[in-house]
């Protein structure tokens, strides 16, 4: 009887310990198959690159992309926290945006722009900016290396922008190109918009690299056609690279040749000649 019992115990111990393994078996079967089914992992806020090197009057640009690992949709919203005069603008999809919705498990690419005030001295800044929804607070560090500005200036000598030129002749200008920047300028390209059928050179037509605060010398060569018209012309010397600008508008005062002028005066006698010659010829008539 006692044999009997044990033996009834026994079976129904293992009958349970059977049940048990069967239900972590179909778990665990289940998690495998089914990934979502499981605890999705942690929310998280990240850039790819979150410090950026560039000129204070250029945009720093991060690619930024916020995991929502909760187990519901969460709106979040981005709160920067910026330097005085500073401005930041947020875009999903190609359209700037302050807050946006993010599926349970999804991942949401943000793009993240940033604009120093222009005055902004060379150095590290740091910049974070939580994306905040409910219980769910994300903070991303980003950090901006301002290391100065670019900027440039095409100018002459003496300030002024405007001269006389020859009809047929080519007119020699002086211009000064000068790096008011704080950052090296390369590959300084120098063209010019002119008239229709003048012509314009640069020697030298391509300055490899200025240092800030340094100028260079520039002799431009306008060419100006035949038979102009006396009048006033505009012309702009551009000067540009990858990075800036400048531009020079001058004023060019184009006269008539002086052989020009004596050809014409005769001209004008050998008119008033032959008239005089047929009133002389033919008015006793």
């Amino acid at each position: 009887m006692l044999v009997s019992k044990r033996c009834g115990m026994v079976q129904s111990l293992c009958r349970v310990a059977g049940v048990f393994l069967s239900i972590l078996f179909f778990s665990f079967s289940a998690a495998a198959q089914h990934p979502s089914l499981s605890k999705p992992p942690g929310s998280s806020f990240t850039a790819r690159l979150q410090s950026i090197e560039a000129a204070v009057n250029e945009t720093f640009r991060y690619n930024a992309a916020l995991h929502n690992g909760t187990l519901l949709p969460h709106t979040y919203q981005l709160m920067p926290v910026l330097p005085i005069g500073w401005s930041i603008a947020f875009k999903v999809e190609g359209s700037e945006v302050i807050s946006f919705t993010v599926d349970s498990g999804k991942t949401q690419d943000v793009s993240i722009e940033i604009a120093p005030v222009f005055n902004a001295k060379p150095g590290k800044y740091s910049i974070p900016v939580m994306a905040i929804s409910g219980g769910d607070s994300l903070k991303l560090n980003l950090e901006a290396v301002v290391k100065g500005a670019y900027a440039a200036e095409l100018t002459t000598p003496t300030g002024r922008l405007s001269d006389e030129v020859t009809e047929g002749s080519t007119k020699e200008i002086h211009l000064v190109v000068k790096n008011k920047g704080t950052i090296p300028l390369q590959q300084l390209e120098l063209s010019a918009e002119t008239p229709s059928q003048w012509d314009a050179s640069f020697q030298p037509s391509k300055i490899e690299r200025l240092e800030p605060g340094a100028t260079q010398d520039v002799i431009a060569s306008l060419k100006v056609p035949d038979k102009t018209i006396a009048g006033d012309y505009v012309t702009t010397f551009n000067l540009k690279n990858a990075n800036t600008k400048a531009a020079a508008t001058f004023r060019m005062t184009v006269t008539t040749s002086l052989l020009s002028g004596w050809i014409g005066l005769l001209v004008i006698l050998a008119a008033l000649g032959m008239i005089y010659y047929l009133v002389r010829k033919y008015g006793r008539r």
